[in-house]
């Protein structure tokens, strides 16, 4: 699959590639767009139970069954944690942390002493640093784990909600994370607690190395602690960073809605000071999470009218004390829902549709599986009543699925020697995410990527979208079986089906070289389910 270079704003507007789209079906998209209101009126008046299988997954393929029964069909995907698909070399967390390592140490310790007068020669060296180190690499590789299972793990539903939890939990743009840190956090923190307690899947994430060195954990020390007091007596600074427990408070958990105070977030950075990646000479920041007593704020501290006491000589628990806390404070079941129910149903989220999956929060304290299946239900009651629409990289990979696109690269084309540049197929992986407007891994923010369709439906993204509909439309689909994977992903198929014999039976007002594909997936029912 071949798909287009441009990776700025500015080079996808001017890319020549689009001058080949017609205005007619730029013309044609857009009024569709426009109306979406119309559209959910004639939508409303049908239940479209096909349309779920696009709801809750990435749709069927033109090969796959149609599963009789979609609630249970669903369901059966989220008792246990599928194996990832990818059948390649997947790195380890610590094996890409110590890549890292590598390359962190060389350059500020190797290569910058080493050049420090010929500003060339040290560009030139850290270049090949990169290459030696993966730095342009992994990011591709991850894309490729990330969405050869999401497609063919078997549990779509599962992958979504993986995804789901992926920017609920987000890792902003910084510090080069993205080149090595995070995909690996999404795989070996993120998922394989997703089918156990929300509570322990929030532990597993706040004391991981990525979360605590993207939120600058590492940087907090207690003012009255062993090193706070040492600081001051050295006339440095000593005070907590409020980054991560402002996070943890208003995204991970409660939300600002809690109620909960600055003096709270104070709080809280005491509790967690300690948390951190130790400092060595030979890998800087990149060591493994340990708890640090001598960073502690020695005490008792209150977070949202608890105290929490100091126990024993170790004070490392206050925080898996504060976790359990917050998570079954009501306001997280709630946040938490509402997110979920936002996600997968509709921008407009009313109390009944949330009320559910809280009450399954609440009676099993948080056990995912049991959300996951009040959440389903009320995603397939309200489908056909109410629709979403889809961020780039779901709408993309839906894409994919309908219309059985080869994508992504098998691991043979992902093979890379660490010595030269990756090649272009390589680097077009994360290319396209940058191309689509959804570089997964570089949220420029906390909490993460936007799910509104306001922030998505700009003439801008749409453009991309077309561009990249026009590349996958060069996989030519044969009509017939067009026309049955439309069949088994849509209640109103006789409508899209409508749709694009008009395109073909008017050649007037399309190019002959077009594909039906090229229509269908920038159209307003594939945007919007």
């Amino acid at each position: 699959m071949n798909f287009p270079r441009f990776t700025r704003e500015q080079d996808a507007i001017s890319d020549p590639n689009l001058e080949i789209l017609s205005i007619c079906t730029i013309s044609g998209v857009f009024w569709s767009i426009c109306q979406l209101e119309t559209w959910e009126k004639l939508y409303q008046t049908n239940v479209m139970k096909r349309d779920f299988f696009r709801k809750m997954g990435f749709g069927l393929g033109p090969d796959d069954k149609v599963p009789a029964e979609p609630v249970a069909w669903a369901e059966s995907q989220v008792e246990a944690v599928p194996d990832l698909s990818w059948p390649g070399e997947i790195p380890t967390a610590k094996q890409l942390l110590d890549q890292r390592a590598h390359f962190v140490y060389t350059d500020r310790r190797v290569i910058r002493k080493k050049f420090k007068n010929d500003r060339r020669a040290y560009k030139e060296a850290k270049t090949q640093l990169r290459w030696e180190t993966g730095q342009k690499y992994y990011e591709s590789l991850e894309i490729a784990i990330r969405h050869h299972t999401a497609l063919h793990s078997g549990a779509p539903v599962f992958e979504r909600l993986w995804l789901f939890w992926h920017n609920h939990f987000a890792i902003a743009e910084k510090d080069l994370l993205a080149s090595w840190n995070t995909g690996a956090y999404t795989r070996e923190i993120i998922r394989p607690n997703m089918c156990g307690s929300f509570t322990d899947l929030v532990k597993a994430v706040t004391t991981s190395w990525t979360m605590i060195h993207h939120l600058d954990n590492s940087e907090s020390i207690g003012p009255n602690s062993q090193r706070g007091k040492w600081r001051r007596q050295n006339g440095e600074v000593a005070t907590v960073n409020e980054n991560h427990a402002r996070e943890l408070l208003e995204l991970h958990t409660v939300s600002p809605t809690a109620g909960y105070t600055q003096k709270d977030v104070i709080a809280l950075s005491y509790i967690m000071a300690g948390w951190e990646n130790r400092w060595s000479k030979t890998r800087e920041e990149c060591n493994p999470v340990k708890f640090n007593p001598k960073s502690h704020e020695p005490g008792n501290h209150e977070v949202m009218g608890k105290r929490y006491k100091q126990r024993g000589l170790s004070p490392k628990s206050k925080l898996i004390d504060v976790i359990e806390d917050l998570c079954a404070h009501p306001n997280c079941a709630e946040y938490v829902s509402t997110k979920l129910v936002r996600h997968f149903v509709t921008d407009e989220v009313t109390p009944d549709m949330v009320q559910p999956v809280i009450d399954a929060w609440r009676e099993t304290d948080g056990h995912l599986p049991a959300v996951y299946k009040a959440l389903i239900r009320v995603v397939y009651d309200h489908t056909g009543t109410h629709r979403k629409f889809l961020n780039p990289e779901v709408w993309f990979l839906q894409s994919v699925k309908l219309t059985d696109a080869p994508w992504p690269p098998p691991p043979s084309m992902m093979q890379y020697d660490f010595k030269t540049r990756p090649n272009k197929l390589q680097r077009r992986l994360r290319g396209l995410m940058f191309e689509i407007g959804h570089p997964v891994y570089r949220p420029k923010q906390p909490n993460g990527w936007p799910d509104t369709e306001a922030e998505w439906l700009s003439p801008e993204l749409l453009i991309r979208r077309l561009a990249v509909a026009k590349r996958v439309a060069r996989e030519h689909m044969p009509i017939g079986k067009l026309e049955a994977s439309l069949a088994s992903n849509f209640d109103k198929a006789d409508e899209v089906i409508d749709y694009l014999k008009y395109c073909r039976d008017h050649p007037e007002s399309w190019r002959s070289t077009s594909r039906d594909t090229q229509f269908l997936l920038p159209s307003e029912w594939m945007l919007k389910v």
